[in-house]
C-alpha cells in the first residue's frame, strides 16, 4: 500500500454517496472502522465509478477490481485506496462535476520558445574543448606550461588574428555590440581567467606578431542573418553566432574546427618539445584519453547546443594523421609564429632518440640503433635546421618525426635483409643453424622467427582494435537536434536506443561499453621469459654483418629502390605506392609500422623514398631518368 503521505489528496468536491461519513474500509476486508479514516483518502461517486469501469486490471494491493477517479484523473482502488500512476484522459469536464480546469489541463503547459541559457559564441565552445584537451594532456604527464603558457598564448593569438577578440573591432560588432569572452570572464576554464584579456603574460616571441596586428586588414564581418534573431539564442543555433560562423568565408582567415583544436595542441607540444608525437596524440584520442569525438558533452548545461552548432562541434570520424598535419601547418602559418625551439640530439623528437622507441616497439635488435644513427648522419636528417619547425620560412614544413624514424628503420632493414622475399629467408636459415649449435652464446637475429612472432601479435592487436572501433558508441549521451521542435523526438530516440542496447546486451550476456585502456607510450610489451612473445632486443646481427678491416659491412651487397613509379609533374607526392609492385616482406614491414603509427602505408613508403633519395643520390637519379625514358618511349 502506498503511504498516506505519498497519496494524492482527496478531491473536496467528490464525497462518497454510499459510505457513511467518518468510515473507511480497511484494506483487504469489508469492516468499516469509524474514526480512523485517513485525512486525505480518495473517494468516489457513482458517476466516477461508472467512468472507471473501463479499467479491468486487479489492484496490486488487495486484488480487487473496483476503481475510482481522482480530480486529477488518476485511478485509485475504492477498496484499499491504493492510488496508481495510471490516469484517464479527460476530454469533457462535465464528466467530473465541479472539477477545476487547472487540473484538467495539467501536463499540457506550453513550453517557452527558447531554452534560456548563456549567450555564448562558437569561439567559446572551442576554448572549452581546448581546455579539456589540455587538462587531459596534463593528466598524461605533459608539463603544465603547455596549457598555462603555450596553448593559452596560441589561442589568444588566434582570436586576435581572426578578429574575434582582443582587438578594437571584433567581427561580432556588425550585428551586436559585444565583447567576446569579456562578458563572462569568471566562466573561463583557464585558471588565470582575468589575465585572459591582457597581453601582459604573452611570451616575447608571440608579442612581436601581436604588435603588428594594426597593419593587417580586418576580416569581413560575419554575414548578417536573414531573419531577426533573439539575443539569447538564434532559432537554428544554440550559440549566438552559430549560423554566421558556419557561413563565414574569408580569404586568408583559418576557421577553427574540432580537428584544428588537435593541431593547436600538437603545436603546443612541439613548442615545448614534449615526448608526445603526432601519432601518439591521435592514438590517445582514439583510446578516449583526450576529448575529441564527443568533446561537446562537457559543455556547461547553460551552453545550449543545437541546430548549426551540431555541424560545427559534432565529429563523426576518427582524426586522420595527414588531416591534422595539414591543419598544423595551416594554423602555424596563419598565426605567423616564429621559429620553434631547436630540435637537438638530446631532444626526444630527434631521429637518434625516436628510433630507439620504435626499435623497442617493433621488437628489433638494439644493435640496429647504430645503423640508424649512421644513416641519419649520412643523409643529414639529424641537422638542427632540417628538424626545427619554422612557420615563417618560405616553404613552411614541419617534419613528421615519427614517420621519419619509422622510415629510417625500414631503410636499415632493407640494407641488412634486402627484403626481396629471398635474401631474408636465406639469412634466417644461417641464423637458425648457428643458434642450434651455439645455444649458450648470444643468439643471432632470425628474421623468420621474428616475422612469425610479430605477425601473430599484430594480427591479434589489429583484431582487438577493429572490434573496439566497431563497438564504439558514436551517439552522445546528450542528444543533438536541429531545432526545439525536434528536441522531444531526439530525446525519445535516444531513450529507445539506450533501452534496446540494454535489452540486446542482456540477451547476449555482455555489455556494449568498451573497457578503457590505461595510457601507455608503447602498444606492445615483450618479455624474455615469455615463449609466446619472445624478446629480440638482445639478439645479435653477426649473422648479417661481415668484418672488413676495422669496419662492419653487410653480407647483402644489393639494394633496390622503393621508388618504382613516379607521379606526374603536377602531383605533390614523390612516388605512387602499389602493393603489387613490392615484395611481401616489404609490405609486411610497412604495414607493421603504419599500424603502430595509425597511418597509411603509402605515407610511410613516401618517407622511405625521400630517405633513399638522400642516401643514394646517384642511383636515385638514374632510376628517375630510366623511368622518364620509359614514359617517352610509350
Amino acid at each position: 500500500m502506498v503511504p498516506y503521505s505519498h497519496r494524492i489528496p482527496e478531491p473536496k468536491v467528490l464525497v462518497s454517496s454510499f459510505r457513511p461519513e467518518g468510515y473507511y474500509s480497511a484494506p483487504g476486508s469489508d469492516v468499516r472502522c469509524p474514526g480512523n479514516e485517513p485525512p486525505h483518502s480518495p473517494s468516489a461517486c457513482g458517476m466516477e465509478l461508472e467512468e472507471a469501469k473501463e479499467l479491468k486490471e486487479r489492484c496490486s494491493q488487495c486484488d480487487a477490481i473496483s476503481w475510482g477517479l481522482t480530480e486529477e484523473g488518476k485511478y485509485y482502488c475504492t477498496s484499499c485506496h491504493n492510488v496508481t500512476e495510471r490516469s484517464k484522459e479527460v476530454i469533457n469536464t462535465d464528466i467530473i462535476p465541479n472539477t477545476k480546469i487547472k487540473y484538467i489541463s495539467r501536463g499540457l503547459k506550453r513550453k517557452s520558445k527558447f531554452e534560456k541559457g548563456w549567450d555564448w559564441y562558437v569561439c567559446e565552445g572551442f576554448q572549452h574543448i581546448l581546455c579539456q584537451q589540455a587538462e587531459a594532456l596534463k593528466t598524461l604527464g605533459v608539463a603544465p606550461e603547455v596549457k598555462n603558457e603555450v596553448l593559452h598564448n596560441f589561442w589568444k593569438r588566434y582570436l586576435q588574428k581572426s578578429k574575434q577578440a582582443y582587438c578594437a573591432n571584433p567581427v561580432y560588432t556588425s550585428r551586436r555590440k559585444a565583447q567576446v569572452l569579456e562578458d563572462r570572464v569568471h566562466h573561463s576554464d583557464w585558471t588565470n581567467g582575468p589575465e585572459l584579456l591582457s597581453d601582459a603574460n604573452c611570451t616575447s616571441c608571440l608579442e612581436s606578431g601581436a604588435e603588428s596586428q594594426s597593419d593587417v586588414p580586418a576580416p569581413k564581418p560575419f554575414p548578417a542573418p536573414k531573419a531577426p534573431q533573439s539575443e539569447a539564442a538564434s532559432v537554428c543555433s544554440g550559440s549566438v553566432d552559430g549560423i554566421e560562423y558556419s557561413e563565414w568565408k574569408e580569404k586568408g582567415v583559418v576557421k577553427m574546427t574540432v580537428p584544428g583544436t588537435l593541431a593547436l595542441c600538437y603545436l603546443s607540444l612541439l613548442w615545448q618539445r614534449e615526448t608526445v608525437t603526432l601519432s601518439d596524440l591521435l592514438r590517445f584520442v582514439e583510446e578516449d584519453h583526450i576529448p575529441y569525438i564527443k568533446a561537446f558533452q562537457s559543455f556547461p548545461e547553460e551552453m545550449k547546443l543545437y541546430g548549426r552548432d551540431k555541424g560545427i562541434f559534432a565529429i563523426e570520424s576518427w582524426p586522420d594523421y595527414e588531416e591534422i598535419y595539414k591543419h598544423t601547418i595551416e594554423i602555424a602559418t596563419f598565426l605567423d609564429l616564429p621559429r620553434f625551439p631547436d630540435i637537438t640530439e638530446d631532444c626526444f623528437l630527434h631521429p637518434n632518440v625516436l628510433c630507439v622507441k620504435y626499435l623497442m616497439e617493433a621488437n628489433l635488435p638494439d644493435e640496429m640503433h647504430g645503423l640508424t644513427h649512421q644513416v641519419t648522419k649520412m643523409t643529414g636528417m639529424g641537422d638542427v635546421d632540417s628538424l626545427t619547425f619554422d612557420p615563417i620560412a618560405k616553404a613552411a614544413r614541419t617534419v613528421k618525426y615519427d614517420v621519419q624514424a619509422a622510415a629510417l628503420i625500414v631503410v636499415v632493414l632493407k640494407l641488412l635483409f634486402l627484403l626481396d622475399d629471398k635474401a631474408e629467408w636465406s639469412l634466417s636459415d644461417l641464423a637458425e643453424v648457428h643458434n642450434e649449435k651455439n645455444k649458450t652464446d648470444k643468439p643471432w637475429f632470425n628474421f623468420r622467427t621474428w616475422y612469425q612472432v610479430m605477425k601473430k601479435s599484430v594480427d591479434e592487436k589489429k583484431l582487438k582494435w577493429e572490434e573496439a572501433r566497431a563497438k564504439y558508441m558514436w551517439k552522445s549521451k546528450k542528444p543533438l537536434y536541429f531545432s526545439h521542435i525536434d528536441k522531444s523526438v531526439a530525446y525519445k530516440r535516444r531513450e529507445m536506443v539506450v533501452n534496446l542496447q540494454k535489452q540486446f546486451s542482456a540477451l547476449a550476456n555482455s555489455t556494449p561499453t568498451v573497457e578503457k585502456k590505461s595510457p601507455s607510450s608503447f602498444q606492445f610489451r615483450w618479455a624474455k621469459d615469455d615463449p609466446a612473445r619472445p624478446c629480440f632486443h638482445g639478439h645479435s646481427l653477426q649473422g648479417v654483418l661481415l668484418k672488413k678491416g676495422p669496419a662492419l659491412v653487410t653480407k647483402n651487397s644489393l639494394y633496390w629502390l622503393s621508388t618504382q613509379k613516379f607521379c606526374r609533374s603536377y602531383c605533390k607526392h614523390v612516388t605512387t605506392y602499389e602493393e603489387s609492385n613490392f615484395s611481401l616482406s616489404y609490405q609486411f614491414i610497412l604495414n607493421l609500422f603504419s599500424f603502430l603509427l595509425r597511418i597509411k602505408a603509402a605515407l610511410l613508403h613516401d618517407e622511405v623514398s625521400l630517405i633513399e633519395k638522400k642516401l643514394f643520390k646517384k642511383k636515385y637519379s638514374e632510376a628517375k631518368k630510366n623511368s622518364r625514358s620509359r614514359k617517352v618511349k610509350r
